[in-house]
């Protein structure tokens, strides 16, 4: 099973584990030529995400009668009977897990960036 290694220069250089195999000044020239990076504006995207996100829900609660459909709806769950009520929780329990178990086996598909 033991094979002839070639003495080749690049294989021993790597078998030693050298932190640096020289290669004349060429990866300088190569960094040297790159443009330099730019700045990510994600601040910029934040606050507008933001923003977006806090005047959708303002003009929401506006055009929603003031929020008149969560005081009904909570007046609605409050006079459901406790079966109806622990079924709507179970339901809503299940569902939430599943698109939890479904987001991460969704993300464990991804390839790695």
């Amino acid at each position: 099973m033991d094979e002839v290694i070639s003495e080749n220069p690049l294989d021993r250089q790597l078998r030693e584990a050298m932190p640096y195999i020289d290669d004349e000044g060429f990866t300088a020239q190569v960094l040297q030529r790159l443009p330099p990076p730019q700045r990510r504006r994600d601040s910029l995207r934040a606050v507008i995400l933001i923003g977006v996100t806090l005047l959708a829900s303002v003009l929401g609660f506006i055009l929603s009668d003031n929020g008149r459909f969560i005081t009904v709806a909570i007046e609605r769950a409050a006079t459901l009977p406790i079966l109806e009520l622990f079924a709507l929780a179970l339901t809503s329990g299940i569902l939430v897990t599943a698109l939890g178990l479904l987001a991460v086996i969704a993300k464990s598909h991804e390839p790695y960036s």
